[in-house]
């Protein structure tokens, strides 16, 4: 049995842990023998030390083995899946996993929580109302049979170190940590039993790596891990130093989804979808395109929300079932070419307004956060609206506004 004060004083120090001592550790954790504040000191101590490629390995694997593995029939069509490091307005699972269903792919998707200042597939789904993730293994199965795609919170049963370990970094500054993203995303992936996985690894203000660099080097660990597990793992690396799309917040990024999957959507949403789509599809960008133009991918996605017991009818209303009191638009202080328009600054005002969390236990509010968001380049006139707040109090719209001063809408 491991004495875990002298583990975490180890790694404290500089020193490595062997694959046994991570595997008690996190069994410790995941069965509550090892409580959150020993883990939290572990957490830190790998946040300001690191960890080798080998010790990044063998976490990946003991956490993936914290639960059990899916399991898919013989001969199943193969299955793939997608994930991105996180970003403000970043959308896409909501989209691109119906498209690939589209493909007769199999979409097995473990979706996660908001983390930091970066939104979560699960909270965005949530917003639809009756939208349930839990779903038994045989459940899983016969929807993917049905479907082609079924999407997933981590269980008890299901990757639970991970669920236990994702929540504690979100609250103890310890999410840009490079060992503990891998281990995090790569973990809950692998327990899918993919064929193939593509990583959308984001680098900017509003990203968990800041710098061009630095995506790189979490690329590269991430590819490492899956090709290690036989998984097929490509990746791409995009900016985020402004929200994805036009929106920012769960219930007003499904809208903007649904508008995407309905051949419509921003631009910039529409390519990252179809350029990450094509590293795991068999068929050509042309095709997937059609699938989003013609409504095939807006069918898939609807039977998906009611085989998941949500409320599809109010999909094109959601922002109607879900509508903050105060909707405050913030004007350009002058007319000109907008310079900038922060992703992080963005981030931290939609966690302020409620749309993420300060800590694990912080409820969501789906409606509010940030609409009509505009983009750098763009030319805008002296009092034009640079985005909307959507805000449920007079006191958070403030803060919300101090934390977007001076960040947004820089104009020339």
């Amino acid at each position: 049995m491991i004495h875990v004060p002298s583990l975490i004083e180890r790694k404290r120090d500089g020193g490595e842990l062997t694959e046994l001592e991570l595997d008690e550790f996190i069994r410790g954790y995941t069965d509550g023998s090892i409580p959150d504040y020993q883990a939290s000191a572990f957490a830190m101590a790998v946040y300001f030390r690191g960890m080798s490629d080998l010790e990044t390995g063998h976490l990946t694997q003991a956490m993936m083995r914290s639960g059990r593995m899916m399991t898919h029939r013989p001969g199943s069509p193969p299955k793939v899946d997608k994930h991105s490091t996180g970003g403000i307005g970043d959308k896409v699972t909501l989209v691109l996993a119906p498209l690939l269903a589209c493909d007769d792919l199999w979409i097995p998707t473990i979706a996660g929580r908001g983390l930091g200042i970066t939104g979560g597939t699960l909270d965005k789904m949530e917003s639809i109302p009756g939208f349930s993730f839990a779903l038994n293994e045989a459940e899983v199965e016969a929807q993917l049979e049905r479907l082609g795609v079924a999407m997933l919170g981590q269980t008890d049963d299901l990757c639970p170190a991970d669920k236990k370990l994702y929540a504690l970094r979100d609250v103890t500054g310890c999410v840009q940590s490079q060992p503990l993203i891998v281990a995090s995303i790569m973990s809950k992936k692998l327990v899918e039993s993919l064929d193939r996985l593509v990583l959308d690894v984001k680098f900017g203000s509003g990203a968990l790596m800041q710098t061009r660099p630095q995506a790189e080097l979490l690329a590269a660990a991430l590819v490492a891990v899956g090709e290690e597990m036989g998984v097929q793992t490509t990746y791409l690396l995009t900016p985020m130093d402004e929200p994805l799309g036009h929106t920012a917040g769960n219930a007003l990024e499904v809208a903007e989804s649904v508008a995407t999957l309905q051949g419509g959507g921003p631009p910039d949403l529409v390519s990252l979808t179809l350029d990450l789509a094509e590293q795991v599809s068999t068929v050509s960008r042309v095709q997937l395109a059609k699938w989003l133009e013609d409504g095939t991918a807006w069918r898939k996605f609807v039977a998906l929300v009611e085989a998941q017991q949500g409320d599809a009818t109010v999909l094109e209303k959601i922002t109607k079932v879900h509508r903050a009191p105060i909707i405050h638009a913030l004007p350009a202080a002058a007319s000109g070419r907008i310079l900038k328009m922060d992703a992080g600054a963005i981030g931290r005002a939609c966690v302020a307004l409620g749309a993420g969390r300060a800590k694990s236990t912080d409820p969501i509010d789906f409606a509010v956060g940030c609409s009509g968001i505009r983009k750098a380049g763009e030319q805008i006139e002296k009092g034009e609206p640079v985005l909307y707040l959507h805000a449920r109090s007079e006191s958070q719209l403030a803060t919300a506004l101090g934390l977007l001063n001076g960040n947004v809408g820089t104009i020339r």
